[in-house]
């Protein structure tokens, strides 16, 4: 009697393709993980150093000035126009406090595209105002957390909450991503 010849075929199996597949799909979903990761991170400390430079821009106009910037509203909305206006005037013979504001050549992005002439708003990287507020004014309704100025991006979440009597309450969970000077 003959025996049947088997023929060796070259492939894979369909159990090996799941495999090789199911490892492909979790290598991918890690490095998609990874670089939400490293990009969340980058842009909270893109976001302190611009909260940075603006102190420190604003810390310059008050020792040229004697006094901070004006401010928005209470919740440090709004506070963003008065501040680019002091620290990138248009007056051509004016100071420029903060360079970095030009409308013309915006590499952080902190004018969202604006261009010509001001005021613009300051945006952080999520695309949120930063928030700016200071009790130049004396206004006992004006709570400045810090005893010169409050400035702060609202984070990623793009929320911030005031505690009772309108100051920032870092243990509010709204203010747990804000970053702060």
């Amino acid at each position: 009697m003959k025996r049947p010849v088997r023929t060796l075929r070259s492939g894979f199996t369909l159990m090996e393709m799941l495999v090789v597949i199911s490892i492909i799909v979790i290598l991918a979903g890690l490095s998609f993980g990874g670089f939400n990761y490293v990009k969340a991170k980058q842009a909270r400390e893109q976001a302190k150093l611009q909260v940075k430079l603006l102190s420190l821009a604003l810390e310059d106009y008050k020792a040229d000035n004697g006094v901070f910037p004006e401010h928005g509203v209470t919740d440090g909305s709004g506070g963003t126009e008065k501040i680019y206006e002091e620290l990138y005037p248009q007056n051509s013979n004016a100071k420029v406090y903060l360079p970095e504001l030009n409308p013309e050549n915006d590499p952080q992005g902190w004018l969202a595209g604006a261009t010509g002439a001001g005021p613009h708003k300051i945006y952080d990287p999520w695309g949120n105002e930063y928030r700016y507020r200071t009790n130049r004014s004396g206004n006992p309704r004006i709570f400045a957390s810090n005893p010169d100025f409050d400035l702060w991006s609202v984070g990623p979440d793009g929320e911030t909450q005031a505690s009772a009597n309108g100051g920032y309450d870092p243990t509010d969970p709204k203010n747990q991503d804000d970053i702060g000077w």
